[in-house]
């Protein structure tokens, strides 16, 4: 499974007052104004109906801004940052010309005022590009450096604010600005420490970026913020970290650098958190997990003590955010006994029904097919967990996303691999379910569901043989109508389930069952359908090299009579060595059709010569 990537771009900033507040550095937010003040500004709001940003009113602004005058241009950064309390809307380029004007002027009361203005103002996309645009970046860059802490507070908050639009995030990344957040993000003042968080937050969205954070040492930063006492500040560094653990590059430099992160993230997910908190640290171990270095690491470090609360609570968000990071855990054939020991199992089995949850269900389903596929252990406890029921309520529930559908057949072609597992799957009556699967009109699905049958039709077992004879034409046409839907569609979108198909009919023509390998080679439409895929060879032939042509055929033939997987792996591995013509523009799934097709019509042959010696 995949990482994921979070987007956190409404982020709440702190901010202060225009006023001079030394006195006041403890409080988040004070009011600008006294009430009386502040509801004459209202009354004047609403007497221009809201439009200060033109006309003559911000006529009456700019010339304030522009005075040389304190109070004068105090009474503009006020009034700029009280109505854009009120009023956020874009606005033109000469609105925002006197507001950085006054972002320049020699009095800290004013530049904040100013700076509020425009945080507030940032909020909307147009002006974020405008402000960028009109240098605005540049000088809250200046005052973001300023050790005023107000002056920080404000100024790092709008940048912030502009970092949440795409097209300003690499002109703030090469401004220069990353180093002085992240040594804000140190800061003693909460408030400061928050705002620059989120702006390095912000700046993680895209992979340019994110090495462009680790080149300006944000990452040790925000490891310590892990166990900031801040909610806010502690939910946008783990978020933080968990998209910097989304590339492989940076799970190598967390790797290098950070050995105590994985300790820090667990312990963390023993305290009491919010919901939102709790999900994001899930959600970066799962990116993590990614590595087989993490898997193990997770694991070993208790990670799976304080994942299990969190799979059995009421909350969807972090039950599907649990499953994923399982899902990556269990990639790892080490981790599947302590997975199953720690009590998983019998939780993931009772989620895979769960159709109102279709995220869910993959994820639930896909981990326990992980820690079926590893090799070495003994598989009862997954057939004494009720899985097989699970599976087959989900796979008959109408409901059913055909993603999940997807990821059952999946399942299945690996529990059909194993010589615990595939018995359940002939007894229970999944083999007609799995033909049903065939025509289900999803790619993937019929894939598996294809793949499956060859698997168990490898098993050379009189049970199996059985029921594919009974199910060869019944339900919906059954496996033959499944077989020659598949093979005769010239331009299927999906050549991969075309080269499966092919294989299905191959491994059924080399059993032992004469009445099944007569169905196949005594149907006209079925051999015509393999004939026309055969005839892939001749063109292999003529555009390949011999060398290439030669090793392609011997690789088909070395894999004859062997489980489904290892064969198909065993020939995808030899095609994605690009010998045969990937430069030609080939397909490679349709040169793996055409020679299997070759082969299975020299097993009809062999059939039809052996019948008429027999005559």
């Amino acid at each position: 499974m995949g990482s994921s990537l979070s987007s956190i771009c409404g982020i709440d900033c702190c901010k202060v007052s225009a006023k001079d507040d030394d006195c006041r550095e403890a409080q988040e937010y004070q009011p600008l104004l006294g009430d009386r003040e502040r509801h004459a500004v209202a009354a004047l709001v609403k007497l221009f109906e809201s439009n200060f940003y033109e006309g003559e009113a911000l006529k009456s602004l700019t010339v304030l801004a522009h005075s040389d005058v304190h109070h004068l241009q105090l009474s503009a950064a006020t009034a700029f940052n009280e109505i854009s309390e009120y009023d956020v809307r874009p606005i033109s380029p000469e609105a925002l010309e006197p507001m950085l004007y006054l972002l320049q002027s020699a009095y800290i009361d004013v530049q904040h005022g100013a700076s509020a203005a425009l945080g507030n103002l940032a909020s909307v996309v147009e002006n974020k590009r405008l402000i960028v645009k009109m240098g605005g970046l540049e000088l809250l860059i200046r005052q973001m450096l300023s050790p005023n802490t107000s002056a920080q507070i404000n100024s790092v908050g709008c940048i912030t604010n502009l970092a949440a639009d795409e097209e300003n995030k690499l002109a703030i990344a090469k401004s220069g600005a990353l180093v002085p957040l992240t040594r804000l993000a140190r800061s003693k003042d909460q408030r400061v420490q928050r705002n620059a968080t989120g702006a390095l937050l912000n700046m993680t969205h895209r992979p340019e970026l994110r090495l462009m954070l680790i080149e300006a040492g944000s990452v040790a930063v925000l490891v310590d913020l892990i166990a900031s006492v801040d909610e806010e500040t502690q939910y946008y560094a783990i978020t933080a970290l968990s998209n910097i653990a989304v590339d492989v590059g940076g799970r190598n430099v967390l790797w290098d650098s950070q050995p105590e992160l994985i300790d820090m993230l667990v312990k963390a997910l023993h305290r009491p958190l919010k919901i939102k908190i709790q999900s994001q640290i899930v959600l970066a171990l799962r990116n993590l997990a990614c590595d087989s270095r993490y898997q193990v690491q997770i694991v070993d470090s208790g990670g799976l003590d304080a994942l299990l609360p969190l799979l059995q609570s009421s909350y969807t968000i972090l039950i599907t955010s649990t499953c994923a990071c399982l899902r990556n855990l269990s990639i790892d054939s080490r981790n599947e006994t302590p997975i199953i020991c720690s009590g998983f199992l019998p939780e993931l089995v009772d989620l895979i029904p769960q159709a109102d949850e279709p995220d869910l269900q993959c994820h639930a389903i896909s981990t326990v097919r992980n820690m079926a596929a590893n090799s070495g252990q003994d598989k009862q406890v997954f057939i004494d967990s009720g899985l097989f029921d699970r599976v087959k309520i989900a796979l008959t529930d109408s409901r059913t996303h055909p993603k999940v559908l997807c990821e059952l057949a999946a399942a299945l072609s690996v529990f059909a691999l194993n010589d615990q597992l595939w018995r359940p799957i002939i007894e229970l009556g999944f083999c007609k379910l799995l033909v049903q699967l065939t025509r289900c009109r999803d790619l993937e699905a019929e894939y598996n569901a294809c793949l499956t049958l060859g698997t168990l039709a490898s098993k050379g077992t009189a049970e199996v043989y059985d029921e594919l004879v009974r199910l060869w034409r019944a339900p919906n046409g059954g496996i033959r109508g499944c077989l020659i839907k598949i093979m005769t569609l010239p331009e299927y979108a999906n050549t991969n389930v075309r080269s499966i198909a092919v294989w299905l009919t191959k491994t059924l023509l080399g059993c032992v069952r004469a009445d099944l390998v007569e169905r196949i080679a005594c149907d006209a439409q079925l051999v015509a359908a393999i004939e026309e895929i055969a005839k892939c060879k001749a063109v292999l032939s003529s555009s390949c090299s011999v060398a290439s042509s030669t090793r392609f055929f011997s690789v088909i033939d070395d894999t004859k009579g062997r489980q489904a997987d290892a064969a198909d792996g065993h020939i995808m591995a030899f095609i994605a060595n690009g010998e045969h013509a990937v430069a030609n523009g080939r397909d490679h799934e349709a040169l793996r059709a055409g020679a299997l097709a070759c082969q299975a019509m020299s097993l009809i042959d062999d059939f039809s010569s052996q019948q008429v010696a027999g005559k």
